[in-house]
Order: structure tokens, then sequence, then C-alpha cells
């Protein structure tokens, strides 16, 4: 079994781990709580992707500018420049997510179940 292959298994069985409350609760006596605990999940995937995919970027990009760095000294102030730039730009997507799943956790579903 590949490293990959045990990450994913790890992280979809504590997903699951962790949607287990939800799903035990009896939505069918109101719609509105089978809406609402579905926007509980999608909020929380919302996040973590986000949070996941913002933290791979930047060490990727963290780690090319520090072998740029390393095989051009000179450059130094212009990687330095564009990493920290990059690095802004990569995190405000990721508070845009937050954003996102406040949004979904905020909406008033009684208005629309």
């Amino acid at each position: 079994m590949s490293k990959t292959t045990k990450t994913l298994g790890l992280t979809l069985f504590f997903a699951a781990l962790a949607w287990t409350p939800l799903l035990a609760q009896d939505g069918a006596a109101d719609p509105k709580a089978k809406l609402y605990m579905v926007s509980l999940i999608v909020a929380g995937a919302v996040i973590t992707l986000a949070a996941a995919a913002g933290a791979f970027c930047q060490a990727k990009a963290i780690s090319s500018a520090c072998e740029g760095i390393s095989r051009n000294p000179a450059g130094a102030p212009t990687i330095r420049f564009l990493l920290l730039l990059g690095l802004i730009l990569i995190e405000t997507l990721v508070i845009y997510a937050l954003l996102v799943a406040f949004i979904i956790l905020m909406v008033k579903w009684g208005k629309y179940a």
C-alpha cells in the first residue's frame, strides 16, 4: 500500500468519523434540519479542501523560491517579493473559502425549506 493511499484512507476515515454525529440525527420530522445538516458538511468540506490546497501551494511556492535563491543569490530581492505576493494571493483565496463557508452556515434556511 502506497503512502498516498494510506493518507487518503486515513483522511476519509476521520472525515466519516467526524460526520457520524451529523448523520445520526433524525431529520425526518423537520426538512430544515436535514438541509442544515448538509450545509454543515458542505461548509466543512469547502474550508478543509481550501486549507489543504492552500497549504500545498504555499509549500510548493516556498520550495521553489528557496531553490531559485540558492541558484541565483543576486536575484533574492525580486524572488522574495514575488514569493510574498504569491503567498498573499494564495492566502486570500483560502480566506475567501472561509467566507463562503460562513455564508453557507449563516443562511436562514427557514425561508427556503
